[in-house]
């Protein structure tokens, strides 16, 4: 534990102001996008109809959704309708109002002691950054003093069985895995009896994500679900979707399919320090109101933090914390 600790920056939590700063920073491409597009349509004039129309149209361009941009301008046609309004009085409105959407689904990932292993199941499509993600859940949870298996069930891509034993040795974790091409299933099998004799608190299975091959990807993980649950009847415990933020309004596709294949419970929302349409995470959360757990801004392993609303909705409008 103690090499773990010396590989990692320090611990900081959610609401640090090391965390916040970065927050914006990685934040930055779609604050950016925001503020200068509600500057140059507000710019001054008299929050009137016209205006309200322009900036509702905006924020459906910038990914926030046309079910937000309708409560975004809604809200503001209540307090400033009438009235000469600048850029930044609008921002604040609107990161008030974001901040009552995210809230109810700003909500963190908890560990049940009462599974030895808590078996999470991570799903999305490949390139979304599911095996890097759980490399930096396993590092926090080892910090938190959990004992972690992983297991390579992607078991087609022989570069992410690969990535997933790096992290294992960078985490002090076991990595149950097979060769390349493997049946899934009955890794993931093995792997849950392997974490449950060795009394692990956590257990986190990588799987495929070709959604070319919808049809073949709903059997795997329907059928990864199943044999798991001969083991755990209650497993897996939690099902998190990893989804990548620069695909902007497609991450809804992705929502409604991995939903239906396999009962997801949580999102985590990576690369948004690498895309102007970080406004997506709004519009997921006032569509399908499903937990977002957490967010990712950076490669590195603390750029990965549990997701709080307040704090995302005022960098995302590129306000202070």
């Amino acid at each position: 534990m103690s090499k773990l600790r010396d590989q990692l920056p320090r611990n900081e939590s959610a609401a640090s102001p090391g965390w916040l700063t970065h927050l914006a920073r990685g934040l930055k491409k779609t604050s950016s996008r925001l503020a200068n597009g509600i500057s140059d349509i507000v710019n001054k004039r008299t929050l009137d109809e016209g205006v309200l129309m322009e900036l509702e149209d905006f924020l459906i361009t910038a990914d926030l959704g046309g079910g937000t941009a309708n409560k975004l301008t809604a809200a503001l046609a209540t307090t400033r309708f009438g009235k000469e309004v600048s850029g930044e009085e609008i921002r604040e409105v609107m990161a008030t109002e974001i901040t009552k959407i995210l809230e109810p689904v700003a909500l963190p990932l908890s560990i049940d002691s009462a599974h030895k292993p808590f078996v999470v199941l991570m799903v999305g499509v490949n390139g979304a950054g599911k095996t890097t993600t759980i490399g930096k859940l396993a590092q926090q949870f080892r910090l938190e003093r959990q004992s972690v298996s992983l297991a390579a069930c992607d078991t087609f891509r022989a570069a992410a069985v690969e990535q997933l034993k790096i992290w294992g040795q960078r985490t002090d974790s076991q990595v149950i895995a097979r060769d390349t091409g493997s049946d899934a299933a009955g890794l993931a099998f093995e792997a849950l009896s392997i974490a449950s004799k060795r009394g692990d608190n956590v257990l986190l299975i990588d799987t495929a994500g070709r959604l070319q091959n919808k049809g073949p990807l709903m059997e795997e993980l329907q059928k990864i679900i199943r044999v798991i649950k001969k083991i755990d009847p209650t497993a897996p415990h939690a099902t998190l979707l990893v989804l990548d933020a620069t695909v902007g309004q497609n991450a809804h596709a992705q929502v409604e399919i991995f939903k239906d294949i396999a009962a997801v419970t949580g999102l985590v929302m990576t690369k948004l320090d690498g895309t102007a349409k970080g406004g997506v995470v709004v519009a997921l959360a006032n569509k399908f109101k499903m937990p977002v757990h957490y967010v990712g801004v950076g490669e590195e392993v603390n750029d990965l933090r549990p997701f709080t609303a307040h704090n995302f909705a005022r960098s995302l409008m590129g306000l202070e914390n």
